[in-house]
């Protein structure tokens, strides 16, 4: 769904200096698996510490920068999001209700707020 909502994000997805001729290519290499892994577990931590959000500011912090030195947007994190809730509900099913959607908007929202830093902080030394 992601590259459907936004197929310029694809030459974002590059490893080892390999562009993708397609969005199907790209889905299937196991870099991008890979990568997708490391988002879900992303997830998974701001799940796990969802009474205490802060306690990850820094290491989202982080990653943000990460993401940006590679040439991520910021606007961008609004196309995963869509991403992420479509295949939540197209996984819950009846089960994914405007509450569960609400909860979800708002954990990932609280997410891509603390990586959002990482565009706003200037490196150390500058």
């Amino acid at each position: 769904r992601l590259f459907d909502l936004d197929p310029d994000l694809l030459p974002l997805f590059q490893y080892n200096c390999k562009q993708f001729a397609s969005p199907q290519e790209c889905l299937s290499a196991p870099e991008f698996l890979d990568h997708i892994r490391k988002v879900m577990l992303v997830i998974d931590a701001a799940v796990s510490h969802l009474e205490n959000l802060s306690c990850l500011e820094e290491y989202l912090c982080n990653l943000g920068k990460k993401h940006q030195a590679v040439g991520v947007k910021v606007e961008s994190f609004s196309t995963v999001g869509e991403s992420l809730l479509y295949m939540l509900e197209k996984c819950l099913g009846a089960a994914f209700s405007p509450d569960v959607r609400e909860a979800w908007t708002k954990l990932y929202g609280a997410v891509v707020k603390a990586m959002r830093r990482g565009w706003e902080t200037l490196p150390e030394g500058d």
